[in-house]
């Protein structure tokens, strides 16, 4: 083979300096959207206004800042008003540009960085008012500052109205007036139950501070101010999932050099838990170092008094997941130098901060225990029932096991696999029913799609605990064809396929299906949901055809474009179920990639999903009937 002369290469492939980028000012965040605020989904869209509004809770938490409004405008703006004390308007010493210009034009540019203007904030990274900026196709500031108005203006990043002072004001504090650009979102239509449940969040972080909403479009409007702090904090979870609570909230706090910590908690009548965790009033979702510190500290706070007081049988001890069945709980803390493991502060690293929240737990718990020896026994013995729950799904788990349901050597009879082992490439199609699964089979890619068709009523896992699990038969074989395992010994490392579709039919019985299997899902394999490899078909509801043209309608307004489109003596058929449909007819409108309509199943809240799953799964009537009442008119139950 010939040899190439390294200085005949072509210029394509040279790799010298001139290839090396400089990105100016805000062009790297328009240029890279997703490394600033994780996404330009509708989650991104959301982060905009969590940015903004955040500075404004960092004006509450240094004690300057009452009040606090978002206005959704009727043109796609979004405006944050607080009474805080403004942004300095002079001239930055070292910049050499309006103090307003650079906070909103440079990244990492704040008063957070220990100059001494916030203690506690949580916008550490200083690149909030930046990156909405670049991210925006127009900003509008008015500050108010020491009886001074200022303004200033920029287009996606750029100023286009220079700084300059308006006149006089009794006014105080910062305004802000965005508009997402829509050649970076996908979208750039605020959701207003979205911003709610965030502005609602932070009331409840922000004990007095007022938080209002309103919503030009809808005329909506709602105003949030919890006094009880996280305390009503806990009682809103409770509620939202219409379980009775067991005892008063609990609620303990607690301070070291400048961090500090405070926990809410409260036992409720159901099996499953909601902790919530938060560093400088940034909802970290993934957890971190104090969610930690507050599991250990529980778990020993109720084996030490177990043990004390001969509570346990023979050798019992609680585990974690035994001390928290049932638990609502918030932790909040605050500290100087917060270490988040993103720029979404999605979850804290500080090492310290375990320790404190695990000594106030731990010794603050005891001794609330000591002085309420009801509650405290009330707390407990739940906690045992959980425990011994958990022995008997041992031994269920290890009797399914002796009877060769569980070993990973064994997929299930009704599985029909695929070739490729790669998961990454694989599809798993759960197909409501006998009939639809076959001709799923029938239809199938078998290089990548597997099948495995679901018979019987899927068990309610909302309304028991995993040893039944572990007994059904209509779950065993997913957790076999999975191959993760479930609950603490779930590996997501040992995931089959990459795609785990739910394919039921376009009816109410389909959507109930739908809702048992997401359950399961949410419950006892989460991460899979996390990391996005569950989906739900979306079949066709209606074939509309003229002689020998048809086309596939997913809605009744789609169904009556065709009927017009196709003219004439065109029909609608009605799909009452998948096995109505030939193979061809499944594969070209259900499981062709290129053609079929796949929905991503996400949790965007955790809160909102979690007291969905038990008003709509639980035991308490209720609720439900309350839920369905209110969105019934929402509702579309062939979809």
């Amino acid at each position: 083979m010939e040899e190439m002369n390294m200085n005949q290469m072509p210029e394509e492939n040279n790799y010298g300096d001139s290839q090396i980028q400089v990105l100016e000012g805000l062009e790297a965040v328009r240029k890279r959207p997703g490394m600033y605020i994780g996404t330009t989904s509708v989650k991104g869209l959301h982060h905009l206004i969590s940015e903004i509004v955040d500075n404004s809770i960092d004006e509450a938490l240094a004690g300057f800042c009452k009040n606090i409004t978002v206005t959704l405008h009727s043109d796609g703006s979004c405006e944050v008003r607080d009474d805080g004390r403004g942004v300095p308007a002079g001239i930055h010493p070292t910049v050499g540009k309006p103090t307003l210009e650079v906070i909103y034009t440079i990244l990492h540019a704040g008063g957070k960085f220990g100059g001494g203007g916030y203690k506690i904030a949580g916008g550490l990274h200083g690149v909030g008012a930046s990156v909405v900026n670049a991210l925006s196709k127009r900003v509008e500031v008015r500050n108010h500052r020491d009886g001074k108005g200022y303004y200033i203006a920029f287009e996606r990043g750029n100023v286009v109205e220079d700084f300059r002072e308006t006149g006089d004001t009794e006014v105080h504090g910062l305004h802000v007036r965005f508009w997402p650009d829509e050649e970076i979102f996908e979208t750039v239509e605020f959701d207003y139950e979205t911003v709610k449940t965030r502005l609602r969040e932070q009331s409840f972080l922000n004990a007095g501070v007022s938080i209002t909403i309103a919503d030009e479009r809808s005329g909506q409007e709602e105003n949030f101010c919890f006094e009880g702090g996280i305390k009503s904090f806990v009682e809103f979870l409770n509620h939202k999932k219409g379980a009775d609570p067991i005892h008063p909230v609990i609620y303990v706090n607690g301070e070291k050099g400048s961090s500090q910590a405070e926990i809410a908690l409260q036992y409720n009548d159901s099996i499953t838990d909601s902790i919530l965790s938060f560093a400088n009033n940034m909802h970290t979702v993934d957890g971190g170092t104090h969610e930690t510190g507050f599991k250990v500290g529980l778990t020993k706070a109720l084996n030490d008094y177990g043990k004390k007081y001969n509570v346990f049988k023979n050798d019992e001890k609680l585990t974690g997941d035994d001390v928290r069945e049932g638990l609502s709980a918030v932790i909040s803390v605050k500290l100087e130098d917060a270490q988040f493991e993103s720029q979404t502060k999605a979850k804290l690293g500080n090492s310290e901060i375990r320790t404190l929240v695990e000594s106030i737990v731990n010794e603050k718990l005891s001794v609330f225990f000591e002085e309420n020896p009801e509650t405290a026994r009330t707390i407990i013995e739940k906690s045992i029932l959980a425990a011994r729950a958990r022995e008997a799904a041992k031994r269920a788990r290890e009797l399914t096991r002796r009877k060769g349901l569980l070993e990973s050597s064994s997929l299930p009879g009704k599985l029909a696999d695929c070739n490729e082992r790669r998961m990454e490439y694989t599809e798993l199609y759960l197909v409501e029913g006998d009939s639809a699964g076959g001709t799923a089979k029938d239809c199938r890619d078998s290089r990548f799609q597997a099948i495995l068709p679901l018979r019987g009523k899927i068990l309610n896992v909302e309304k028991n605990r995993i040893d039944r699990i572990y007994s059904s038969v209509q779950i065993i074989p997913i957790i076999l064809a999975l191959g993760t395992g479930i609950g603490s010994e779930f590996d997501i490392s040992k995931l089959r396929y990459g795609k785990i579709i739910i394919m039921a039919d376009a009816d109410v019985d389909g959507s109930h299906i739908k809702t048992l299997l997401l359950t399961f899902f949410f419950r006892h394999m989460r991460p899979l949901i996390d990391a996005g490899h569950v989906y739900a078909a979306m079949p066709p509801l209606y074939k509309v055809y003229r002689g020998k043209q048809q086309r596939y309608a997913f809605s009744d307004e789609e169904r009556d474009m065709y009927i017009e489109e196709l003219g004439g003596n065109a029909q609608a058929e009605r799909y009452k179920g998948l096995g109505e449909m030939d193979p061809d007819q499944l594969w070209d409108t259900t499981m062709d990639p290129e053609k079929r309509i796949l929905k991503r199943i996400t949790v965007e809240d955790a809160v909102e999903a979690d007291a969905l799953f038990n008003v709509l799964m639980g035991d308490k009537v209720e609720p439900r009937r309350e839920f369905i009442e209110l969105n019934a008119k929402y509702a579309n139950l062939d979809t």
